[in-house]
């Protein structure tokens, strides 16, 4: 959906990874990424692995110095918010224009990953881990 923020184009996609979503918009701009009101490097901890999957979706474009991008992001730890960060971006991306659907597709970027943490089970003492067995 585009939406105009102060007469600039914006451009909005959703992103969810585990329990984290991301709400993410993207704006003509330079490139900055904002996380929940503080600098994206900042926010990630300075972490280079974070850092690239949430711009990898503009840099398969070449994109990454033309938008900026705005994120609130709420639940999970940081590596479910980077992912649903990049999910976010990669929606926008289509937004955008539908032509870059295709070659975000071809790297997975458009696919919500499903896997979540699997729940504990009782007699159990995790989801899956027994209790040790005595013979005796």
């Amino acid at each position: 959906m585009q939406a105009t923020e102060q007469g600039r184009a914006m451009y909005l996609g959703t992103g969810r990874r585990k329990s984290a979503i991301a709400r993410v918009r993207l704006v003509p701009g330079s490139g900055q990424l904002t996380i929940n009101g503080k600098p994206g490097d900042l926010y990630l901890q300075f972490n280079p692995a974070y850092l690239a999957v949430v711009k990898a979706p503009l840099e398969t474009l070449g994109l990454e110095a033309e938008y900026d991008i705005l994120v609130n992001a709420c639940g999970g730890g940081l590596t479910g918010q980077a992912d649903a960060v990049r999910l976010g971006v990669a929606r926008a991306l289509c937004q955008l224009d539908p032509d870059n659907r295709k070659p975000l597709k071809v790297e997975g970027y458009l696919t919500r990953d499903p896997r979540a943490k699997e729940r504990k089970k009782y007699g159990l003492r995790k989801a899956r881990k027994a209790p040790q067995y005595s013979k005796r």
